[in-house]
């Protein structure tokens, strides 16, 4: 099989774990693979030359693209929908046991959800705190 064929699957494998974690970084090292591949296309004898082009793109993606991104969220108009969550009311729409996860639905979207209390299905609960993806949840009525 052709250097430049496990190059592509490389690639591949790459850009399905980005899609499942979505932290941008798989997407660059994917983007390097890519390129890999095009410099083994050309020249499938230069090993070396096809893994330091894919490591140079990756790396200055990954470093470039830190401040770019924090420029846009620093933008005017840019909203992060998740920092106006906590204090929000949900409703539990998959239960929650006492340290496992769940799914919570706060307004118009679901969220993955963690609670110190166990919480079924159809109860009224209030977002105590937010990470990135999953928000911390504890039952309503201990708020009123």
């Amino acid at each position: 099989m052709d250097a430049w064929v496990l190059w592509l699957i490389a690639a591949g494998i790459l850009l399905v774990l980005e899609m499942v974690t979505l932290t941008f970084y798989l997407l660059w090292l994917c983007v390097g693979t890519v390129v890999a591949a095009a410099v083994s296309w050309f020249a499938p004898e230069a090993y070396l030359a096809q893994v330091v082009a894919g490591c140079l793109v990756a790396l200055v993606l990954t470093v470039f693209t830190k401040p770019i991104s924090r420029k846009f969220r620093a933008a005017k108009g840019y909203e992060d929908t998740g920092i106006e969550l906590v204090g929000r009311e949900g409703i539990v729409v998959e239960p929650i046991e006492q340290g496992q996860y769940g799914i919570v639905k706060v307004g118009g979207d679901t969220w993955s959800a963690t609670s110190t209390q166990t919480l079924g299905r159809d109860e009224r609960v209030r977002v105590l705190r937010r990470s990135s993806t999953i928000i911390e949840v504890e039952r309503w009525e201990e708020f009123i």
